[in-house]
């Protein structure tokens, strides 16, 4: 996949997005939600006597449950929007769904990739060493503080809190294939939309190995260019956030693979541009809304569309060598950034992208309804503030 930034930004006309990726009056959309979340519960409360042998257990599992509450739900939104635009056309009733009564093989998928979600975010916490996840400690953190209270050192602490929460992540992993590999009898339907699910597992650990090696740059290695990190940022988040979603809950419908593929093809352009974004938030953006550190990123070395334009401008480029050998604040280098012009050349990236993917969506027979909430997702994509 090749991009090439616009040369001017361009603007959507769409209404943002409200009430954490839900439309005001959208009842179909708020049913679906609570059986996303009624389905979530029922996984968990499963989970409370799988396992009574072990004491520590219980913990593991209310702490990794914390982690599916209070996101976008924007992966389940997906799911259910491709269903719709296709369901309709392959069943006579969408079972259930005109009297807003959410069709269960649905509302298992769309729960699966929130479960797929937060297992992966559990982890990407460990690689980046990050202790706070939307105004929270993470799982890892919380298991660091409870070693340190009894007296750890703090290089056993630390072990300690990384060990756990890569085990809470393979628990939401678990949860999320169980679900997926169940959410259909139709025997027809559930492999293709399985297969989906597991190449998107695939596809997001490639894209997180990806991300570690690429921050090896600051190591003396040649920085990465936007295309590398473009790559990276589709196969771990982009991938698994927006492609599969939208793939998956086509072919459950009944979509035919050419459709699917169509629809997924213009999700990859939404999440790389949703990941470029990410990337601004993580570096101008107000930890205040974010709830994440406008740091880390560049504690980590982490390569970013941003540190890619600063490495053209020599001023930044000397910033950034400054800082990796402990010369430069963070405070420094993000004022060079800002002067090379990388926030609004990631800005134009963005827009581009999100432009791109508004046209593939244009070309597909979607009905009005759910085109009109994608085109609501392109804009809520390029306006979001976390």
């Amino acid at each position: 996949m090749t991009f090439s930034r616009l040369t001017q930004p361009q603007h959507t006309g769409t209404a943002p997005l409200r009430d954490d990726a839900a439309v005001s009056g959208d009842h179909a959309w708020h049913a679906f939600r609570e059986a996303v979340a009624n389905e979530l519960d029922s996984y968990f409360e499963g989970l409370r006597d799988s396992v009574t042998q072990s004491p520590g257990f219980p913990m593991l599992r209310l702490r990794v449950r914390e982690q599916v509450t209070g996101g976008k739900l924007l992966r389940p939104r997906l799911t259910h929007l491709a269903w719709r635009a296709f369901a309709g056309r392959t069943e006579p009733i969408m079972r259930g769904e005109t009297r807003n009564i959410p069709d269960p093989d649905c509302v298992r998928l769309a729960a699966s990739f929130e479960l797929l979600h937060a297992a992966l975010l559990v982890h990407d916490d460990v690689v980046d060493r990050d202790p706070v996840r939307r105004g929270r400690p993470t799982v890892g953190e919380l298991y660091r503080r409870d070693a340190q209270n009894v007296g750890a050192p703090s290089n056993e602490a630390q072990h300690l809190g990384e060990a756990a929460a890569i085990i809470g992540g393979d628990l939401l992993l678990t949860g999320a294939l169980r679900l997926a590999t169940t959410c259909t009898a139709d025997p027809a339907r559930l492999q293709p939309v399985a297969a989906v699910v597991f190449d998107a597992v695939t596809a997001s650990a490639a894209g997180e190995l990806d991300d570690v090696l690429l921050s090896m740059h600051r190591f003396g290695s040649q920085h990465p260019v936007v295309q590398d990190i473009l790559n990276m940022e589709r196969l771990k988040t982009a991938n698994y956030s927006f492609e599969a979603p939208l793939r998956a809950g086509a072919l459950l419908a009944g979509a035919n693979q050419d459709d699917a593929a169509r629809l997924a093809h213009a999700g990859s352009r939404i999440g790389v541009a949703y990941q470029v974004v990410d990337d601004i938030l993580g570096t101008f953006g107000d930890p205040r809304i974010t709830g994440k550190s406008t740091e880390a990123d560049l504690r980590e070395g982490k390569a970013t569309v941003l540190t890619a334009h600063g490495m053209k401008d020599g001023r930044a480029r000397q910033v950034l060598a400054d800082f990796a050998a402990g010369r430069a604040s963070v405070a420094q280098v993000k004022t060079a950034l800002a002067d090379a012009g990388a926030e609004t050349s990631a800005v134009e990236l963005a827009t581009e992208l999100v432009a791109q993917a508004e046209d593939a969506l244009d070309q597909l027979p979607l009905p009005d309804a759910e085109r009109a909430e994608l085109n609501s997702i392109c804009h809520y994509v390029l306006h979001r503030r976390k």
